[in-house]
């Protein structure tokens, strides 16, 4: 079924495959699960224009968070395909109770909660066909109820006028994504740096893997980004962290989706053209 989030609650592996969360019983010494898994919640599917959907828990471990991304670029083949989708889900695990808790958000993947002040950001690809420079791909953190726009505007209240039929109503209510990531870079994977191996400087910023899009000449992203965070807010420029996915005539040699810090601080990225995981750690 498409598996792509996976996330650890004590003793249970949650994965996100394309229509649900399901769960594994696990072991720290396991190398692998088999089966099926155990149906959790469901996800909307079908068509799945956006088929990558990320599970993580909350710090306390109560509640699984889920991305769904559009079936479409701005709506064009109606709403109705729609429901429940360019959303971020939240599942009460012990309730066993499912819930949308952001939406308008296009096509959401890496999400995170920030070390120092618990607050939940995701990285989100927004819509193609206005041209190589708009909108922004952006990182953003996510209120609870929150309202982002998608499919009726973009950065907030920046109205798409192809969408039809128009909601003011709905632009009203979008709420600005908090840092731009430049247009059509796909960014896909987002972790928090908490370890300790890399300078101080790295503590409690964000890495976004960067899978670069089809649709943008000359190409952007294919690249490993490091965002530095300072008081809980993010501080620009982003840094190039991790590149050479690009050779120097723009052939593609790799595409950075999900990041991830392993126990001895190292990151690790995972690039599913070169189908390799890297991991980048200090001499």
């Amino acid at each position: 079924k498409s598996p792509f989030g996976m996330t650890l609650v004590g003793t249970t592996l949650y994965v996100a495959n394309a229509d649900g969360v399901v769960s594994f019983p696990y072991q720290p010494d396991q190398t692998s699960v088999s089966g099926p898994g155990t149906p959790v919640f469901a996800l909307p599917a079908g068509i799945n224009h956006h088929w990558t959907k990320n599970v993580v828990a909350s710090p306390d471990g109560a509640t699984l968070f889920a991305t769904v991304g559009s079936n479409s670029n701005i709506a064009e083949k109606g709403m109705a395909i729609e429901e429940g989708r360019a959303a971020i889900w939240a599942y009460d695990i012990a309730a066993a109770k499912a819930r949308i808790f952001a939406s308008g958000i296009r096509n959401p993947n890496g999400l995170d909660f920030h070390p120092a002040t618990g607050v939940m950001w995701t990285v989100s690809n927004e819509r193609d066909e206005i041209g190589p420079d708009l909108p922004p791909d952006y990182l953003t953190s996510v209120k609870d109820g929150g309202f982002y726009g998608w499919p009726w505007s973009y950065w907030g209240k920046t109205v798409d006028a192809r969408v039809k039929p128009q909601q003011p109503e709905m632009v009203a209510k979008a709420l600005q994504p908090d840092y731009a990531l430049g247009p059509h870079t796909a960014s896909l994977g987002l972790t928090f740096y908490r370890g300790e191996a890399f300078p101080a400087a790295y503590r409690g910023g964000a890495f976004i893997g960067q899978h670069g899009s089809w649709n943008r000449k000359p190409l952007n992203g294919y690249r490993v980004v490091f965002v530095p965070f300072a008081n809980g807010r993010p501080q620009m420029p982003a840094q190039a962290f991790l590149t050479g996915f690009l050779s120097a005539d723009d052939k593609i040699q790799g595409r950075p989706v999900g990041v991830a810090v392993d126990n001895r601080g190292a990151l690790l990225v995972a690039d599913d053209v070169g189908g390799i995981v890297w991991r980048v750690a200090p001499q």
